[in-house]
């Protein structure tokens, strides 16, 4: 009784997958006719392409679906593309206002640091000095 589940499983991937590969098939057929039909006008010749009779309805319509299509999903893809471009943009902002920031960070260390070592060496200059006249006073 188990046995015959995966087969029927089986049987309806299979079918599944028969589905998407016609769909996909007629897809990649139409895209292209259709870009066969948009390039052909540039191998003939200028005279040639004035006398061509239109294209019948069937294939018409069909260039215009592809057509659709290739705009929804250029236009899904191009907005995307946009949002990107301007998330990076405000990053590459953000990241300069920031080194910025740590630069003026250091520097304000820097500086303080050299006022720091400039005190330490005049107390130690100071200590020496009473160092020495305490010596002074002692020797004498």
């Amino acid at each position: 009784m188990n046995a015959m589940r995966p087969e029927k499983t089986e049987s309806t991937e299979t079918e599944t997958v028969d589905t998407n590969l016609a769909a996909v098939t007629e897809v990649e057929a139409g895209i292209r006719d259709f870009v066969r039909n948009d390039i052909a006008y540039l191998r003939r010749p200028a005279s040639a392409a004035a006398d061509t009779p239109p294209l019948d309805p069937s294939a018409e319509a069909t260039v215009t679906n592809v057509n659709s299509l290739i705009q929804r999903v250029a236009g899904t893809s191009l907005g995307e593309i946009e949002n990107l471009i301007s998330e990076l943009e405000s990053l590459r902002d953000l990241l300069h206002a920031e080194g910025q920031r740590v630069q003026r960070e250091i520097s304000g260390y820097a500086q303080l640091s050299q006022a720091a070592m400039k005190s330490t060496r005049m107390i130690a200059d100071n200590v020496a000095q009473w160092k020495r006249a305490a010596d002074g006073l002692r020797n004498s």
